[in-house]
């Protein structure tokens, strides 16, 4: 149950973070009032999580899933550039988060 959790935590953030950019640096009544919803439904699915996996693991997961489904949001539909350094950061964000999992 805690990976539904942490699923649908980080699937609230980058929700959240998507209306951010469309509040138009909060001038747009609508996308700021969904910011703070799902931000706020993003918290609760952590707070959730927290019960049942270490801090440091389950915020490790949410920040770099965060990271990575955005990069490469930003690389397939935002037309971004896209690197080999870009490529090897988020292998190794990935790499991060194993080691922390399985690691301690």
């Amino acid at each position: 149950m805690k990976w539904l959790w942490l699923s649908l935590g980080i699937l609230f953030e980058i929700t959240a973070l998507v209306f951010m950019k469309k509040s138009e640096g909060f001038t747009r009544l609508l996308p700021i009032l969904l910011v703070f919803l799902f931000y706020s439904l993003a918290l609760g699915c952590l707070i959730l999580v927290l019960r049942k996996m270490d801090t440091s693991i389950a915020y490790a997961i949410w920040a770099s899933a965060g990271i990575l489904i955005m990069a490469l949001a930003g690389i397939f539909w935002l037309n971004e550039p896209v690197s080999v350094i870009k490529i090897v950061s988020m292998l190794l964000i990935v790499a991060g988060v194993i080691g922390l999992e399985f690691f301690s």
